[in-house]
């Protein structure tokens, strides 16, 4: 008999518990006593957070660019990762070590087993933990689900929240309608905190300005930046995420940070997040990949392909959609009469097939296709006369693209 193999140090399954094993269980107090036992870290330092269904990594990332730029020493936590636990939890643009990450975790693996914590608390505790050690000045911290019993928001000091696009998402946990779901993102509005929002849908905005009010918080709405600003990260609705960061950066000024107009460019203009709309290649043929996992992101991602080249001949998407995700409404948002959507499934996870989508979507189901797997798409389209213009999209799951870029069946350019 072979003797059982220890986990690399890239493995954290012994760490980290599977998400379906222990993964939503929303509960803020289990998160505070945690960070108490722990000598709350970080307890004095401020935080920027960023809240909301789609684009708070842009936001996140534009944010933290910025900050590096100015010279200011900042934490920052995001999720889902696409490749490594580590993609997680950064200070000054360098992501956590994978050894520091493991030593952390496994210090923290009593105070995580008395707590309870899940996965995401597990991470956020631990990044509290890397930040202490790093000294840094400021936080970004970008919620994971939902907002009032988000990990994230076990953090005391939060005078900024930056408010992303609000949509229908995670309805299983937030709840089925739009007045439910604001009602749990915007509980984190803390009082007399700054609050910066680009536009958002009647009901959503109604409900944020009742909550600012109640708290005595200033809400600031922010217009899409204008075309001579430079960002690093592509697409038309990147200049509304954009706008709300520069004004989270503006916020900093009543605390003692006062970022000039053009350090803001310069952080603009170079953050990175990749897998938004990030053009990758496939054996030298160029791919567009794009997280769009929820009707609120396929909405925004039909909205981009009005601006690419030759889209009104057809799209070919490539898509795979998690079971428990709304797929019949992201494929309504995205397919046009003369599209063509593969439909795959997500390594390792649930998802819904060809078969089932065209029983909900009858009306599209000659438009959809089944393949086993990406580069099986990939290979029947190079073999026909040309490779698709505009190239073909990968979309409806985070962890999809993670698994493409991991096993580097895809490049980035």
């Amino acid at each position: 008999m072979s003797k059982p193999t220890s986990p690399s140090k890239e493995d954290l399954s012994d760490l980290i518990p599977r998400f379906d094993q222990r993964g939503m269980d929303l509960d803020l107090e289990r998160m505070q006593q945690a960070l108490q036992a722990m000598g709350n870290p970080c307890a004095s330092i401020p935080a920027i957070q960023v809240v909301g269904t789609n684009g708070k990594g842009s936001i996140a990332s534009f944010i933290a660019s910025s900050l590096k730029a100015a010279g200011i020493r900042v934490g920052l936590t995001t999720s889902p990762h696409l490749v490594s636990w580590c993609e997680r939890i950064s200070s000054d643009g360098e992501p956590i070590s994978i050894v520091e990450l493991r030593q952390r975790l496994t210090a923290l693996q009593p105070l995580a087993q008395t707590h309870r914590l899940t996965p995401f608390e597990l991470l956020i505790a631990t990044a509290f933990d890397h930040f202490r050690s790093r000294e840094v000045e400021l936080l970004v911290l970008e919620v994971g689900l939902g907002g009032r019993l988000d990990a994230t928001t076990a953090h005391p000091y939060r005078p900024i929240i930056a408010m992303a696009n609000i949509g229908l998402d995670h309805c299983e946990h937030l709840g089925y309608s739009l007045k439910e779901i604001t009602a749990e993102k915007s509980a984190v509005i803390s009082p007399g905190a700054a609050v910066i929002s680009a536009r958002q849908q009647t009901e959503v905005a109604s409900i944020l300005e009742d909550k600012a009010k109640h708290q005595q918080a200033r809400l600031q709405w922010v217009s899409p930046l204008p075309e001579n600003w430079d960002l690093g990260l592509p697409g038309v609705l990147q200049r509304q995420n954009a706008a709300v960061a520069k004004g989270a950066l503006e916020s900093l000024a009543p605390l003692g940070w006062r970022l000039n107009q053009d350090v803001i460019r310069t952080g603009l203009a170079h953050a990175y997040w990749p897998a938004r709309l990030q053009t990758v290649h496939w054996q030298s043929q160029p791919v567009l990949i794009d997280g769009a996992h929820n009707p609120p992101a396929a909405e925004r991602l039909a909205h981009e392909r009005q601006h690419w080249s030759n889209q009104e001949f057809g799209v070919c998407w490539v898509l795979g959609l998690q079971a428990h995700k709304q797929a019949p409404a992201m494929l309504r948002h995205l397919l046009k009469p003369s599209d063509l959507a593969w439909i795959v499934p997500v390594p390792e996870h649930c998802s819904w097939t060809q078969h089932q989508l065209a029983a909900h979507c009858p009306d599209l189901s000659s438009q959809l296709q089944s393949a086993d797997n990406v580069e099986q798409v990939f290979s029947i389209l190079l073999k026909q006369n040309r490779w698709p213009n505009p190239p073909p999209v990968v979309a409806g799951s985070l962890y999809l693209l993670g698994d493409l870029l991991a096993k580097q069946t895809i490049q980035a350019e």
